[in-house]
């Protein structure tokens, strides 16, 4: 049996190295740790979700603690029914984006603040490997549903003016994932049009696993985009935390570019807020923020680091290139459903395309994309890269990976929490030939070195 604990959650292959009785221990090593009265517990639509979920609420139960569950629903609706009602904590079992055979957790105590490995899950992964097990509670907490959806939906209608969307057509893409029964909620209080493409919840995913991070997972939406001449396309993953948005040519837009069209948005209402960024890409992100009024904060990669120091900074928005965006009023959680109704709320306000929006963004900085090269020796070729742009380096940084800056280029390289990865991001400005010769001189000599 492998171990299913990662750095921010857990993941692992169904029955192998997660079942129902890691999931039984995993409930009452979380309430031995963390010490909640009222959780609430929610699932995605793999077939292994509800029994893993079952088992998991046996036992938070047989501690003593009192399990609300939503069912099924997306990772942000346990942020939010965790903050909005006043839980103890919060666990999402899902395994979001991973293959078939995958299911994992997804953990948050009061207020939706993460657990991750420094704050609790460590603990909790010892006690389910043989740890001293605590006895059963002498009263045995109870299961109840709980009705979060309705409050959930209103929460968002808060973010636009529902009336100026009046008229968009959008082709939505779930990908037999969770966010479709969302979307039709909030369908009624909408004055747009919805294509709806792979939308049915099915944990089979006849139409690929959802992850539209991958080009290959385009095209359905793309194609949608294109055929119905929609204003945008939407598609999310599986537990839709993250949205990608496509313009109104089934063009894909960067992740990168919507960090900083959803800042200068955002900071239009709220001048001289602060704006939380990833090191991997920025300069973009750091110039319209800073022209907006906003104040730029680098912090490390991944949500436990990000909603962290929006915490810390108390930042109004927060976004990943990997299209996390992270929001003050979500208690500083990712959300991926805000984040198209700000796009569209701002296409609508503004009378222009997306395409038009981002335009500037992607001529003044163009970008590789991530790309992950497998290697033996991760540290040792990292090594290797920084010696070799060494003496040319005009600013290095270390917040997350290696980052070396040159003037009119600059990337980030950074190695994978979990696999034998070196992950790899490029910039230039104003210069995409430069930008790809650069790319492809980092991969010739990151893959000559594996």
């Amino acid at each position: 049996m492998a171990d299913c604990f990662k750095a921010y959650d857990v993941r692992g292959r169904v029955p192998e190295d997660l079942n129902e009785d890691i999931a039984f221990r995993i409930g009452s090593a979380y309430a031995d740790v963390i010490k909640p009265k009222k959780v609430v517990v929610g699932r995605d639509i793999r077939h292994t979700s509800g029994s893993l979920a079952a088992a998991l609420s046996e036992g938070l139960m047989s501690r003593g603690v009192d399990v609300f569950d939503i069912g099924l629903c997306g990772t942000e609706e346990i942020y939010f029914s965790t903050f909005h009602f006043g839980m103890d904590g919060g666990i999402m079992v899902t395994a979001s984006h991973n293959p078939i055979e995958y299911n994992g957790m997804k953990f948050v105590r009061g207020g939706a603040v993460p657990v991750s490995g420094d704050t609790g899950l460590n603990s909790i992964r010892d006690l389910v490997y043989g740890g001293d097990a605590q006895s059963q509670a002498s009263d045995k907490g109870s299961l109840k549903k709980l009705n979060h959806r309705d409050a959930y939906i209103q929460h968002f209608l808060g973010y636009v003016d529902s009336e100026a969307l009046r008229g968009m057509k959008l082709a939505v893409n779930p990908g037999n994932g969770c966010a479709g029964p969302v979307i039709d909620a909030l369908e009624k209080h909408l004055p747009c049009e919805f294509i709806k493409v792979n939308y049915e919840p099915d944990g089979t995913f006849p139409n690929g696993i959802p992850n539209p991070l991958l080009p290959e997972n385009r095209k359905d939406t793309s194609s949608a985009v294109t055929e119905y001449k929609a204003d945008m396309g939407i598609a999310w993953d599986g537990d839709f935390d993250r949205c990608f948005l496509f313009d109104e040519n089934g063009e894909f837009v960067e992740g990168y570019y919507i960090v900083a069209m959803l800042a200068e948005a955002i900071l239009m209402r709220n001048p001289g807020s602060k704006i939380i960024y990833d090191p991997r890409l920025y300069w973009n992100t750091e110039q319209r923020v800073a022209s907006a009024g906003g104040i730029p904060v680098m912090s490390k990669t991944g949500h436990a680091f990000i909603k962290e120091r929006m915490r810390k900074e108390d930042a109004i928005y927060g976004g990943e290139m990997s299209a996390h965006h992270y929001f003050r009023d979500f208690a500083y959680c990712d959300s991926g459903m805000i984040p198209w109704l700000l796009a569209a709320a701002l296409i609508s306000s503004k009378g222009e395309t997306l395409s038009n929006l981002v335009k500037s963004y992607v001529s003044e900085y163009p970008v590789s994309g991530e790309i992950n090269t497998e290697v033996n020796d991760p540290k040792s070729v990292m090594d290797k890269v920084a010696g070799y742009y060494e003496k040319d380096a005009l600013k290095r940084d270390y917040t997350d990976g290696l980052g070396m800056e040159f003037g009119s280029w600059r990337f980030n390289l950074r190695m994978s929490n979990t696999e034998p990865l070196l992950r790899l991001n490029v910039e230039s400005r104003s210069d995409k030939v430069l930008m790809e010769s650069k790319r492809d001189e980092l991969l010739t000599i990151i893959r000559n070195q594996k």
